[in-house]
């Protein structure tokens, strides 16, 4: 029996949905994560605990447990594994991304080093430290500037400044959030690019990328904060957009020297221009992979598994109706008591489920200091523009009741 090990820190979203795809697989599965009690009722003793902030120490527990049962493959289900796979498999002869490509795809400054060395397509930015003249960094990228914490994820901290004063403010309240989170000290100062943005999920194997979808965003991501909400599938750029998408996440994998597994890019398009904002050597975050759906039906995550246990893809087959998901956003801070409406939601046309991810009795923030999202809404429909108005018609049947904290 094909045995993967699966790398799952605490909070991720994603545990229950990769575990079914094993069991599609039927593949044994060991699952590594930072706190061992969260799955040891369930996995027993294919459930093991590893300091996910240390690299070097995980790979070596992961290659001390290969050698008492042998592992097939190693899969890292968010950024924080990333790097930890890469070391472990290296060691262990299975597939992998080079240590270098893993690392650059953690650290959005070393992303834009490797970028800008292969000429792509970016914003114009700079790296600043705690003692840096952020004024004069952000005048000379130009203006308007998005101020991001170099290691923190899904739009956290990440603020539009279109003047100095509001950049320093921004500085100053970006690196507040990294520390909370106890993330790097450094931020990028980069040039604010207008125009569309695009998601892009691809699956890379021995260094070639498939592009398996294209989401619009079809609100517009102008700031002062980037929450995402709506994912659209497939996307109603033109052809000549989609093109350039395509060649320049291609373009932009291969200049970070990624080579195997999935691949999570943004992107801003600008007629049939196209600029890569951020690149991730790991699948498309929070439940919004449940909008997929491959061939006869098999999910991204059976995808990934099976290009990880190199056994055949299986993804060819009828065209899906087009898709979207739309993670609900935080409009306030205090206690969650209440989502009201959700009867009415799920009864509108095209609606396919909705998870509230939050539990009732929660502390909740918007961003960007927040990093949760209440939960996701799922549609289908015939055209993404009927996905995206039942999506919409969904959010508003909803009522969420916040007490002050």
């Amino acid at each position: 029996m094909a045995r993967v090990l699966l790398l799952l820190p605490t909070e991720t979203y994603r545990a229950r949905d990769f575990l079914e795809a094993a069991r599609a697989l039927q593949a044994e599965v060991v699952v590594a994560t930072d706190r061992r009690l969260a799955i040891s009722s369930v996995l027993g003793d294919r459930a093991v605990s590893l300091n996910l902030d240390d690299p070097e120490a995980s790979a070596h527990e992961i290659v001390e447990l290969a050698k008492r049962d042998h592992l097939d493959a190693i899969v890292p289900v968010d950024d924080q594994g990333v790097v930890i796979a890469a070391l472990a498999a290296k060691r262990l002869g299975l597939r992998h991304n080079p240590i270098e490509s893993a690392l650059a795809a953690r650290d959005k400054a070393a992303m834009r080093h490797a970028l800008g060395a292969a000429h792509i397509p970016q914003p114009d930015y700079r790296v600043a430290t705690e003692s840096s003249n952020f004024a004069a960094l952000a005048d000379s990228v130009g203006w308007p500037c998005v101020i991001k914490p170099l290691s923190l994820a899904a739009s956290r901290g990440v603020i539009r400044a279109d003047n100095r004063a509001s950049a320093v403010a921004a500085a100053e309240r970006a690196r507040a959030i990294s520390r909370a989170a106890g993330g790097d000290e450094r931020l990028l100062v980069e040039r604010y690019l207008p125009g569309a943005e695009v998601a892009v999920e691809g699956l890379l194997a021995g260094g070639s990328l498939e592009i398996l979808a294209v989401f619009d965003k079809p609100d517009p991501l102008e700031g002062p904060y980037f929450e995402e909400t709506l994912y659209v599938t497939p996307s109603r750029q033109p052809e000549a957009a989609l093109g350039a998408i395509t060649r320049t996440t291609a373009a932009a994998v291969a200049a970070l020297g990624l080579v195997e597994g999935p691949v999570h890019a943004e992107v801003r398009v600008q007629g049939d221009r196209a600029a890569v904002l951020e690149v991730a050597a790991r699948s498309i975050g929070g439940l919004c992979s449940r909008a997929l759906r491959f061939g006869l039906g098999i999910s991204l995550e059976e995808l990934i598994l099976r290009h990880a246990l190199d056994l055949p893809l299986r993804h060819k087959g009828r065209p899906w109706r087009a898709s979207g998901v739309m993670m609900i956003p935080i409009e306030g801070s205090g206690v969650l008591e209440a989502v009201k409406g959700r009867d009415e939601a799920l009864a509108v046309p095209g609606v396919l489920g909705l998870s509230v991810t939050i539990p009732l009795g929660s502390a909740v923030e918007p961003l960007p200091e927040g990093d949760r999202y209440l939960g996701f809404l799922f549609a289908s429909g015939e055209g993404p523009g009927e996905v995206e108005q039942a999506l919409r018609t969904a959010h508003s049947c909803l009522q969420v009741v916040l007490r002050p904290q």
